[in-house]
């Protein structure tokens, strides 16, 4: 038996044809021609005929896709094979079996699968072979291959060339996929950190400059033109100051104003009473000192609050008036320059017929006045640790000659004008002011002074010589209070010095929730 015709055998046909060959294989080197083992009498192999058919038998069942074109010296048919008694195929010695349970060949199993799974081999395991039977199995010596079987062998050699190629090739595409991955994650990381430092310069800007800041957010797209986003962005506040949320809330352009409302329509008031949702509002900016502004934040404050709590008050006024004086009242009960403490009994006064002309319930003003009286509102404070960014901008700035408070003697100082108030410095590197001067409700004029030329005073005009509030670090570097009841001080020229009295008028301002709520007020009665 040799030739195409072995594998039509059915008794190779029976237990995994590869090593089934080889059993009979070993038995043909060790015996020579003769009997096949655990077979009937009468089957015989050639002698000399059945190594190189085997050899090439075994990687066509390893690759059944390969056409066989193999022409053995003598070819039986499969009629003439199936008449004798079938071959059985030798038990495989012990050190063949594989380890582990035995399993079944699945459909769309490689060769090499197929193959250990008919000799009962599990996949994660190797076949010990026995001792003779060495890889010169596939290397026959050419001198016995027909040309056909040459030629087949040829073919199969080939074939196994192009798939190590392949496979050379897929493993130079999976490492280049890696390598592109590497990279772009690599870049992906460069991009992000980018990123990060582009929004921490523009959070800065914005902090010295809320309108540069956003202008460059949006430039740099960090943040869309469209108002909800910035909206969302300044509501979030990360990293930002409270005062120029303010500030920029309170401008009157048009885009500003969109901003503001959407601002205020991310504040949840439902279910809140108004001592609760002005605590959550008044946290997350910082009011500006100017009246028009603040006036257009409550006013949003107010709409917004009645749209989420219907009922509870007639109009948006009411909210607005009440509003208003609960932020006195929070600025009575708890600032420590003020010796006169409202009871309720006044806080009842001030709010009589402010809903549509009708008198909130009591029980809603003692809740509002306790709930204000066990825990002040919270201000926010500036964010970023020092004042930089507070003089990043000035109104104006410039050397003056300060008259001292209590030791009546000149000392020259770094004046800076910004944000309603005064600052000094003694040196212009300094980075925290000797004295702050809160410009509220003072007046400024020019002065002779027998001393010095060309002087101005800042002093309270509701009564003149009453001590300023304000407050410098002493010698130990401690903040205390001021002890002027005047602040004198000399330029340099006349010229210089209506300069800074024009720019400090510019920038007084008086407390405007007085004249606010009397606005207000008239506004309800006038609807009786």
């Amino acid at each position: 038996m040799k030739g195409a015709s072995g594998a039509e055998h059915p008794g190779l046909s029976q237990d995994g044809t590869p090593l089934a060959c080889l059993g009979l294989l070993g038995k043909c080197r060790a015996g020579g021609a003769g009997a096949v083992p655990s077979s009937p009498p009468g089957v015989h192999v050639a002698p000399g005929c059945f190594l190189p058919s085997v050899c090439l038998f075994m990687p066509l069942a390893l690759f059944p896709a390969v056409p066989s074109v193999l022409t053995p010296h003598k070819q039986r048919s499969p009629a003439e094979l199936m008449e004798e008694v079938p071959l059985q195929t030798p038990p495989l010695p012990p050190t063949w079996a594989g380890r582990g349970r035995r399993r079944l060949a699945q459909p769309g199993d490689t060769p090499r699968l197929a193959t250990k799974a008919a000799a009962g081999l599990t996949p994660g395991s190797r076949a010990t072979f026995p001792q003779g039977l060495g890889m010169d199995l596939c290397h026959p010596d050419a001198a016995e291959l027909s040309s056909g079987e040459a030629e087949e062998l040829q073919r199969i050699r080939w074939h196994r060339d192009q798939l190590l190629e392949d496979i050379q090739k897929l493993k130079e595409e999976i490492a280049d996929v890696f390598a592109q991955i590497d990279c772009f994650e690599s870049a992906e990381e460069s991009r992000m950190a980018q990123k990060e430092k582009e929004l921490c310069m523009g959070r800065k800007k914005f902090n010295m400059d809320p309108a540069k800041g956003i202008q460059y957010l949006t430039e740099h797209k960090l943040l869309t033109p469209d108002v909800q986003d910035i909206a969302q962005f300044l509501y979030k506040g990360e990293g930002l100051s409270k005062t120029a949320i303010g500030t920029y809330l309170g401008e009157r352009d048009p885009t500003n104003l969109q901003v503001l409302q959407a601002f205020v329509d991310c504040h949840e008031f439902a279910n809140l009473n108004l001592v609760q949702a002005l605590r959550q509002f008044l946290w997350s900016f910082r009011l500006p000192g100017e009246a028009q502004k603040i006036d257009r934040m409550m006013e949003a404050f107010a709409a917004r609050y009645c749209l989420c709590n219907p009922g509870v008050f007639q109009s948006t006024d009411t909210c607005y008036v009440l509003s208003f004086s609960i932020i006195m009242l929070n600025t009575g009960l708890h600032n420590p320059s003020v010796r006169d403490r409202p009871p309720f009994e006044r806080f009842v006064s001030m709010n009589r017929g402010i809903n549509d002309g009708s008198d909130l319930p009591e029980e809603q003003l003692r809740n509002l006045f306790d709930s204000i009286k066990r825990e002040p509102f919270s201000i926010p404070e500036d964010d970023g640790g020092d004042l930089t960014h507070t003089f990043f901008n000035p109104d104006r700035e410039g050397w003056l000659l300060k008259l001292g408070g209590r030791v009546k003697t000149w000392k020259r100082r770094w004046f800076i004008l910004t944000d309603n108030c005064l600052y000094y410095f003694e040196f212009t590197t300094d980075k925290e002011p000797r004295g702050i001067i809160p410009l509220e409700n003072l007046s400024v004029e020019k002065v002779e002074d027998p001393k010095k030329p060309f002087c101005l005073e800042l002093y309270n005009p509701s009564c003149r010589g009453q001590k300023i509030k304000a407050c410098k670090t002493d010698g130990e570097g401690k903040v205390v209070e001021g002890r002027h009841g005047s602040y004198r001080i000399s330029a340099s020229s006349a010229e210089e010095r209506d300069q800074w009295i024009e720019a400090i008028r510019a920038s007084i301002t008086r407390v405007p929730f007085y004249d606010l709520v009397s606005a207000r007020k008239k506004k309800i009665a006038s609807r009786k």
